[in-house]
């Protein structure tokens, strides 16, 4: 089994995330990863998926996505040819004596502080999930207090969009 980022444009009504998530579930598939939001234009949504699956069974859940009503596209976006990532929010323990230490952490990541309390900061990340996995090693000595972590998002690379022509049957519907 290989790892799969699926970008499914969908007219933006009610329902349509669930009979999108009910098809996997049907099909015996894991979604490991579910992002869903608004496009460019409000009648349209993008839900970008991730699943570990063999191509063959992949490939008639994609065939059976197609045939929903508010599909309306569908495409497989490949790492190396788009941009992908997810959203990390982390509330660590930060005490006087290991806040220079944290700061440090997150500066080394890229990452910012949103909160500040006397014991605690919480952590903005944005990255790949590697990234984001090895941040969190590197503040789990510090004490991780919770944590949220979005799904990923992912957009292809370069000038090319998948929206265009769609659009305009979504908006003619």
């Amino acid at each position: 089994m290989s790892r799969h980022t699926l970008s499914v444009l969908v007219e933006n009504k009610p329902g349509v995330l669930a009979r999108v998530a009910q098809l996997f579930s049907r099909r015996g598939f894991n979604i490991d990863s579910l992002a869903v939001g608004e496009t460019e234009h409000p009648e349209v949504s993008r839900i970008t998926i991730v699943v570990n699956a063999d191509q063959s069974p992949l490939e008639q859940v994609t065939k059976q996505l197609n045939k929903l009503v508010n599909v309306l596209k569908i495409v497989e976006l490949e790492a190396g040819t788009s941009v992908q990532r997810e959203l990390l929010l982390v509330k660590v323990r930060a005490d006087r004596a290991a806040r220079s230490q944290v700061l440090e952490t997150v500066s080394l990541f890229r990452a910012r502080v949103v909160d500040v309390a006397p014991d605690t900061l919480t952590i903005e990340a944005t990255g790949t999930a590697d990234k984001l996995d090895a941040l969190l090693r590197d503040l789990e000595p510090y004490g991780i207090k919770e944590m949220v972590q979005s799904g990923m998002v992912a957009i292809g690379r370069g000038s090319r969009s998948i929206t265009g022509p769609v659009l305009r049957t979504a908006a003619a519907a």
